[in-house]
């Protein structure tokens, strides 16, 4: 092939990412690489929360659309925004090396969560943080925040908002922390990152000679991370419309897993925190899952999507 299209969103994050992608595939098989930029169902909707107007899947639609007719080959996506399971003629050929996993506080007057005073405005979109500041700061106002990246700080700045939560990835991939004051990083005792967040997935369509161009993309720690989070996910049936949070992180031959859910205010929830040999990656992410249905996962994720 001559030339290969990324479909990409058009917010900073996304073509920050699709520009990495672009960069990385150039130098290593000096072939020329495009973008095509495209308006998802999740960059027009912004005046409810991703939970109450479909999740995560409103991000990759129209990519998906544009590489099955043939207006692209492929799509980079922050990995936690992609389903479990891809369109006829799709395949997720690549997961990308992983940045930090965590979450983040950013305030212009507070330096950390402790300094912020009792009822202070939260914002963030995201149900698996609002039940785990809850558990942190029971008197917390948790207030659904969307839009790109420097909206969601303009309206911080504007005082609309005490603090905002982002995943460090962005910020770090950003450099929003130089458009702050203070960005405050949560550790993931405190607050479990959603599964693959910090991982790009390349997405394209599932033809040998664009797959062995896309290979090059994985790295191997990211993919036996992300695996246990994702058939976590994909068991228990869960995603943004509900409080879930799953993350594994290699360590030599060991792999450190946290996981919770529960119901977004916080008043119930399951949470495990355990080691596994790396040998047994494959099976683990669904073991768990498995453990959290016994203990009453899946009642507890239909009460929480009554909630929302």
């Amino acid at each position: 092939m001559k030339e290969l299209i990324i479909a990409t969103r058009k917010s900073q994050l996304a073509l920050w990412q699709s520009e990495w992608v672009k960069s990385f595939l150039e130098k290593e098989h000096n072939i020329k690489v495009v973008l095509e930029g495209f308006k998802t169902k999740g960059d027009i909707l912004l005046d409810s929360p991703l939970a109450k107007i479909g999740g995560k899947g409103l991000f990759t639609k129209e990519l998906e659309q544009s590489m099955l007719e043939k207006k692209a080959h492929l799509a980079v996506h922050s990995l936690k925004d992609v389903p479990s399971f891809f369109p006829e003629g799709l395949k997720l050929i690549a997961i990308s090396k992983r940045e930090e996993s965590n979450d983040a506080m950013l305030s212009q007057k507070y330096p950390t969560l402790k300094d912020l005073p009792k009822n202070a405005k939260i914002g963030t979109t995201s149900l698996r943080r609002k039940m785990q500041l809850l558990l942190l700061r029971p008197d917390l106002n948790i207030i659904s925040l969307r839009g790109n990246v420097n909206s969601r700080i303009d309206k911080l700045k504007n005082g609309e908002f005490d603090a905002i939560v982002l995943a460090l990835a962005g910020i770090k991939r950003l450099n929003l922390d130089s458009l702050v004051n203070y960005v405050s990083v949560f550790s993931k005792d405190e607050m479990i990152p959603a599964a693959s967040q910090g991982a790009l997935g390349i997405e394209a369509l599932d033809m040998p000679e664009i797959v062995s161009l896309l290979e090059c993309l994985n790295d191997e720690n990211s993919v036996i991370e992300t695996t246990i989070e994702r058939d976590f996910i994909r068991i228990l049936e869960g995603g943004c419309q509900v409080p879930i949070g799953i993350n594994a992180q290699l360590f030599q031959d060991k792999i450190h897993i946290r996981a919770i859910l529960g119901l977004p205010d916080a008043s119930e929830f399951l949470k495990e925190d355990f080691l596994i040999n790396k040998s047994d990656f494959k099976s683990a992410g669904e073991k768990l899952a498995l453990k959290f249905i016994s203990l009453g996962a899946k009642d507890l994720l239909k009460r929480a999507e009554a909630m929302i």
